[in-house]
Order: C-alpha cells, then sequence, then structure tokens
C-alpha cells in the first residue's frame, strides 16, 4: 500500500510540474530561434541576410499582453535584423483567460520596429474574424507599416534586390498569388510571406522562399508521439521549420501567443531570427 501510495504522489507531483510547465512557464517565456535556410536562387550579394519572423502575436492571450509586445519589440530591434516580417494573427479571437486588445492599440507598437530594409504585414485568419477587418487595415496605414494584400513590393538593397511578396489568408481571403507574382517586373528573388503554411502546395518555383506561422507548431509537442492538434489540413507536414518540396522551401515559425488554450509544451513562444544563404 505504501508502494502505491508513493506511486501515486509521484504521479500527481509530476503532473503538477508538467502542468505548470506548459500553463505557466513555457507560454509567458520568449526565446529567440536562430536558423539558416539555404534558399534555391539566392544571390550570393544577399548571402547570410537576416530576416526576423515574428507571427501569431495574439495579443491579449495570457501572458502576451501590451507590456509583453513592447519587449518584444524592443528585444527585436536589439537582434538588428535586415528585414522584419509580420505573417498575422495580431488579435485574439476567443483562448482561455485572454482580454482582447484593439488594433488601434498593437499596431502603434508594431510600427516601433526597425529594419534597415523595412518592416511588412500580412494578415491572418484571426485578423479577418474581427467584426470590422477594415480596423486592422486602417491601424497600420495610419502607423505607416506596409499591410501587403497579395501585393509584391522591390527591395533595393544597394547589393542586389529582391522582391517581397504578402498573400492573403489560405482561408479568409483569396490568397490570389498570381496577381502578386504579375507585380513581380523583373528576375530578382521573391520571398513570400503569409499567415497559413497550407497555400505552399500552391506557390510557383518562382518564389525563392515562402515564409508562414498559424500553425504555433502545434503549441504541444510529446516527444516520441508528435503533435496532437496541429491547424492545417496537411496535419503535422507544415507543422514547423523547414520543409523543402519539389526544389521549394518553406519555413513555419511556431509564434509568439497561443489560442484557444494558453497552453505550449516544447514549443516556446519565439522570435524567429533566419539567416537566408546562397546555394553552395
Amino acid at each position: 500500500m505504501q508502494l502505491i501510495r508513493r506511486i501515486w504522489i509521484a504521479i500527481t507531483l509530476f503532473g503538477l510540474v508538467l502542468g505548470i510547465w506548459g500553463f505557466w512557464w513555457e507560454p509567458s517565456s520568449l526565446r529567440v530561434r536562430r536558423d539558416s535556410v539555404e534558399v534555391p536562387r539566392w544571390p550570393e550579394a544577399l548571402d547570410s541576410m537576416r530576416v526576423a519572423v515574428l507571427t501569431d502575436l495574439h495579443i491579449g492571450s495570457p501572458y502576451k499582453g501590451l507590456d509583453s509586445l513592447r519587449k518584444l519589440v524592443r528585444r527585436t530591434n536589439e537582434l538588428e535584423p535586415d528585414l522584419i516580417l509580420l505573417p498575422g494573427d495580431f488579435v485574439i479571437q476567443g483562448v482561455l483567460g485572454g482580454t482582447f486588445v484593439r488594433p488601434e492599440e498593437i499596431v502603434p507598437e508594431l510600427a516601433k520596429l526597425h529594419a534597415p530594409l523595412g518592416v511588412f504585414a500580412v494578415m491572418g485568419n484571426h485578423d479577418w474574424w474581427l467584426r470590422r477587418p477594415r480596423e486592422m487595415i486602417a491601424a497600420f496605414e495610419q502607423n505607416g507599416v506596409p499591410l501587403l494584400l497579395d501585393q509584391a513590393v522591390r527591395v533595393d538593397t544597394g547589393k542586389a534586390p529582391f522582391w517581397v511578396m504578402g498573400i492573403g489568408d489560405f482561408w479568409e481571403t483569396d490568397h490570389d498569388v498570381d496577381a502578386a507574382l504579375a507585380m513581380v517586373t523583373d528576375d530578382a528573388p521573391v520571398i513570400a510571406f503569409t499567415h497559413n503554411p497550407d497555400i505552399f502546395p500552391d506557390m510557383p518555383a518562382r518564389v525563392n522562399l515562402t515564409i508562414a506561422g498559424h500553425t504555433h507548431g502545434g503549441q504541444v509537442y510529446i516527444p516520441f508521439v508528435g503533435r496532437p492538434v496541429v491547424p492545417s489540413e496537411f496535419g503535422e507536414r507544415y507543422a514547423i521549420d523547414e520543409v523543402r518540396e519539389d526544389g521549394r522551401v518553406l519555413y513555419v515559425s511556431s509564434g509568439v501567443g497561443t489560442s484557444m488554450l494558453p497552453v505550449r509544451f516544447l514549443v516556446p513562444p519565439e522570435i524567429t531570427m533566419l539567416e537566408l544563404k546562397a546555394p553552395r
């Protein structure tokens, strides 16, 4: 009986530790994840260009309020990235323990981000689920942060140009890749970014690199089991990190905030710092 009692105590304590870790320690943390990606046809002149990806901020989710956003912005600026991409889901639409924060409170803080090659944003499904999505669009316009809606912008680095192409959300918009590509008027490389990685099979080879978020890396990773919940019709295929298919490259960031349940386990909130490498 004493052995059984000790086993139950051990199980209870272990469960308590896991609960504290998953519902408090990890979701309240923030790490910088550094990764390098070899990009097809990426020019030597732009080798080692550094891109910060801040996705799924979900401001208002537990531990991720405006004070947390200010710290995120400061920390990102301290990293001195060349380019900053914001792949959407700035607000929350239902997370246990969350408090809704309006776009006009969020975007002025994002406008404090600095990168010599620019800061660009797209909207995610939670942003489109706003009663008036135009509020988000207006907030970006008023604060001078380019919000790309199936659009492409040419960036001149002084060494070699490239294009930043923002594609609409796969679930909630037309996500017109062809319309965005029609704005690309030369053969300079193209970095596409979008919220939902499920669009990746439709990305043409003309796009050198696609960057996305949305999945939160599943929020929970169980060793030897995997990621029980990934909001994708492809399951874990596009859940996190680098994916290569048919000569095309996708990178999925696990993001910062939470959705539904304020839990993260072995998938910590992150600033994703990508170093883009020319083929060797």
